[in-house]
């Protein structure tokens, strides 16, 4: 199916230059009364054809007849096919070569560009690999202790010591179903075949359903949330952005020690939508964190340096975070000191009928 649209597409493309290069050369003609531009401007077609279109196929089309066209219509004898004269073939020599060496490069770039994109996946499943082992090692560990030890000394244990012991499989339990979730969403944001589908979310709603599931698994945390009066509406895939938030908001919880105060907030300035989770906690505990996600010059974001001590560093969150929110177009970013750490990511506003944002 993406392959018959990517030819209807090349298609209504390579049609469109050649009609509107045979436009323009109709007005240069009448208006400056000469030939010559003729030939250039549909050698420019072809190279326009050969760049924007995929393979060779369409540039050497459009090259045959960009030069029946130039014969035809611009060359004496006018509206009849003249094949003699040497410098039509000349021009169909020239076109031919410039959509063949067009489409070469653009093919060479194109499969450079998929290489690149590959290098990158595989970099991100061998950190997520490492993330994996070394983080689900020890809760696994906690699990298969404590439950040994119950099942060994289960009538010598009291009744809170079981309790103790129960309590916490439980949230090992609860931790390692957070991280299988996590891991699910980073494999199929990274499979290629599975594009974020996005529709406009109000920004209340949103922000409803988060503090929801926040409350249920942290009642005794009450985030400081501040949103925009207005109604505002924002193209996104609602389920994903959730699990940002609530990843972030999680991330503050469990490991900002010392916080007091939790707050999300959404600002909305030149067409983006500022999301931004920050605590006063303590910073990140041994080291700190000094670059969590930084964007680079083309926009893509790397979390390889969010490193923490704690064994639930969330490192597969943030990885989780930071591929969903690519994914939307946007940009993360993060800062973190004594003061505490904040992180935000922008989103693009989608405009209203009217034109406001």
């Amino acid at each position: 199916m993406e392959e018959v649209t990517g030819h209807i597409r090349d298609f209504f493309i390579t049609a469109a230059v050649l009609l509107s290069s045979f436009g323009i050369s109709v007005l240069i003609q009448n208006f400056f009364a000469t030939e010559t531009m003729a030939a250039l401007i549909f050698v420019m077609a072809v190279f326009i054809t050969a760049l924007t279109t995929d393979g060779y196929k369409w540039g050497v089309v459009a090259a045959i007849l960009s030069v029946l066209a130039v014969n035809f219509a611009f060359t004496f004898p006018y509206f009849e096919f003249s094949i003699s004269a040497s410098e039509n073939t000349l021009s169909c020599a020239v076109m031919l070569f410039v959509a063949v060496m067009t489409s070469m490069l653009t093919t060479k770039i194109k499969r450079q560009e998929k290489l690149k994109r590959e290098t990158e996946r595989e970099k991100i499943r061998a950190d997520l690999l490492r993330a994996v082992s070394h983080d689900i090692r020890t809760p696994l560990t906690t699990i298969y202790g404590a439950s040994s030890a119950v099942m060994d000394n289960y009538d010598l244990l009291s009744k809170e010591q079981k309790m103790k012991m129960l309590g916490g499989i439980k949230e090992e339990s609860e931790w390692l179903i957070r991280m299988v979730e996590n891991l699910l969403s980073v494999t199929k944001l990274d499979g290629g075949n599975i594009s974020v589908v996005k529709a406009p979310v109000p920004l209340e709603e949103l922000m409803d359903s988060v503090l929801t599931k926040f409350r249920k698994r942290y009642p005794g945390v009450e985030p400081e949330v501040s949103i925009p009066d207005d109604f505002v509406s924002i193209p996104m895939d609602p389920l994903l952005i959730e699990q940002v938030l609530l990843n972030l908001m999680e991330n503050s919880v469990l490991h900002a020690e010392g916080m007091t105060k939790l707050a999300v907030s959404v600002e909305i300035s030149d067409n983006k939508a500022m999301f931004e989770v920050k605590d006063d906690g303590c910073g990140m505990v041994s080291g700190n964190l000094e670059i969590l996600m930084e964007p680079d010059a083309e926009g893509y974001v790397h979390t390889e340096k969010a490193v923490r001590d704690d064994r639930r560093s969330s490192g597969i969150g943030l990885s989780v975070c930071a591929a969903i929110v690519k994914a939307h177009g946007g940009v993360i970013t993060a800062e973190s000191g004594q003061d505490g750490t904040t992180v935000r990511f922008l989103l693009d506003m989608e405009e209203s009928e009217h034109g406001e944002q």
